[in-house]
């Protein structure tokens, strides 16, 4: 029910502007205001501007914060200082994921969670009954708006907001102050797009004037809002898994390509299965296949052998800009991952062949 759908704080800045609404993890939220294939291009080539509002965070203070942390996430946390940031995710008890997530440390004992907006709740309940030694936990959630500036032009066009200065904030790092008038702004150089920019968290009450700035400040640069449908291939180029599709409670971090982010260097939610898993190997893999003539792979698509016999599922797809290809992300038996392996897509009946590629399908501006 329409209804039901909760709203970003700029929800009638977004229908001013022409934005084409749908529902979006439970929220009403823009996914195109031109046509995906514009909007794509403007965050490759120039700047755009994403409202994702709808992402959740979780403060987590006190003596306890970092050791909790520890405890529910597969990244070391220990490894951050002030001003950094982490990609991590949050192992589940059977070997697959509750959710991927960002952590902040904006101060000693002072962390934020950043996590994906259909699994607010979950989240919040599942870090909570880890919670035993008391580190203070906090849903700000509702109180906070996210923008993502994505592009080559990012930096330039949002550096008259700030006394920041942006070119020299090194990826997965931020800053915290005032920005375009509004105190209390984290300016992360973080981003779903390998386009390089950066993700600004605004207090609410400070939302509208800020996004008009930004978007008066981007002008020259050509800046224009973004919806979801280019946010989703922009990430699917780059090779970045999406929650719900990607990753998912039965994949295992291991199997999606994210041993990167899981340190067996401590102990955290499930860590043995999944050491041992590391030591015994996996028998399928996430990987990125790029199809060899015409032909769009959607999610659940079956991937098959040469036989016909099958192999795994496209878990996402679609026409790259870039590249005017199809590419996608899909579970293969371990044995077919390598880079240059054949698969072929069943597509409508037909069997299509598609290559395995090294991700990303398009290079990124970003450095890890």
């Amino acid at each position: 029910m329409a209804e039901d759908l909760k709203t970003v704080t700029l929800n009638e800045v977004h229908q001013q502007l022409g934005a084409k609404m749908v529902p979006f993890a439970g929220y009403n939220m823009p996914v195109r205001y031109s046509s995906d294939l514009d909007e794509h291009h403007t965050v490759r080539r120039a700047v755009g501007i994403f409202d994702v509002s709808h992402m959740g965070e979780f403060r987590v203070r006190g003596p306890h914060a970092l050791d909790l942390i520890q405890r529910v996430t597969s990244n070391d946390a220990s490894k951050l200082t002030d001003g950094k940031a982490q990609y991590a995710c949050l192992p589940n008890k059977e070997g697959g994921i509750v959710d991927d997530l960002l952590v902040y440390r904006l101060a000693d004992e002072d962390y934020m969670l950043v996590v994906n907006a259909s699994n607010i709740e979950k989240d919040w309940n599942w870090i909570n009954q880890y919670n035993t030694e008391g580190a203070e936990l906090e849903n700000v959630s509702d109180e906070i708006s996210l923008f993502a500036v994505q592009g080559p032009k990012a930096a330039a066009a949002l550096q008259p907001l700030t006394d920041a200065d942006l070119g020299s904030i090194p990826y997965y790092s931020f800053v915290q102050g005032t920005f375009a008038g509004a105190p209390n702004v984290i300016i992360s150089a973080t981003g779903y797009t390998g386009a390089g920019g950066f993700e600004l968290y605004v207090p609410n009450e400070h939302a509208k004037a800020v996004w008009d700035k930004i978007m008066e400040a981007g002008q020259p640069y050509g800046l224009k809002p973004i919806g979801l449908g280019a946010r989703d291939t922009l990430r699917l180029e780059m090779g970045y898994c999406l929650y719900g599709n990607d990753i998912d409670d039965k994949t295992s971090p291991l199997e999606a390509g994210l041993g990167w982010i899981t340190k067996f260097t401590k102990e955290f939610t499930n860590s043995a299965t999944l050491k041992q898993q590391k030591e015994q190997g996996v028998d399928r893999k996430l990987v990125g296949f790029q199809m060899d003539g015409p032909g769009i792979p959607r999610s659940h698509y079956p991937l098959v052998d040469e036989a016909g016999e099958p192999v795994g599922e496209v878990t996402s797809g679609t026409q790259s800009p870039s590249l005017s290809k199809g590419i996608g992300l899909g579970y293969v038996k371990t044995a077919l991952s390598t880079p240059g392996s054949k698969v072929f897509v069943q597509v409508r009946g037909k069997n299509l062949p598609a290559t395995i590629v090294k991700l990303p399908f398009v290079p990124g501006t970003e450095e890890a």
